[in-house]
């Protein structure tokens, strides 16, 4: 089933150091149209805290975690952009 998900966007963080995999994740969010597919590529040896904390705002956020898929020596978070983000009045 991943494997036939085309995303709208790829952000390869792979070689981004803790937390800036997070960060570029939520700007790529933040860009991005509704119903949008994110594709988020980061690595353990940089950012292992990535693997936890995107899935967790993913869900917290109300949009829809796809996917966390292991690569060989990286891995992949897929998400849809469900929600808008919400604007501080």
């Amino acid at each position: 089933m991943v494997a036939e998900i085309k995303p709208d966007r790829i952000v390869d963080a792979r070689d981004v150091l803790c937390p800036g995999p997070f960060w570029e994740l939520i700007k790529a969010y933040s860009h991005a149209g509704l119903r949008e597919v994110i594709s988020l590529y980061s690595s353990d040896e940089y950012d292992s805290e990535t693997r936890a904390d995107a899935p967790a705002w993913i869900q917290k956020t109300g949009n829809r975690l796809i996917a966390v898929v292991d690569h060989d020596g990286y891995y992949e978070i897929l998400m849809e952009k469900t929600k808008e983000p919400k604007v501080s009045s």
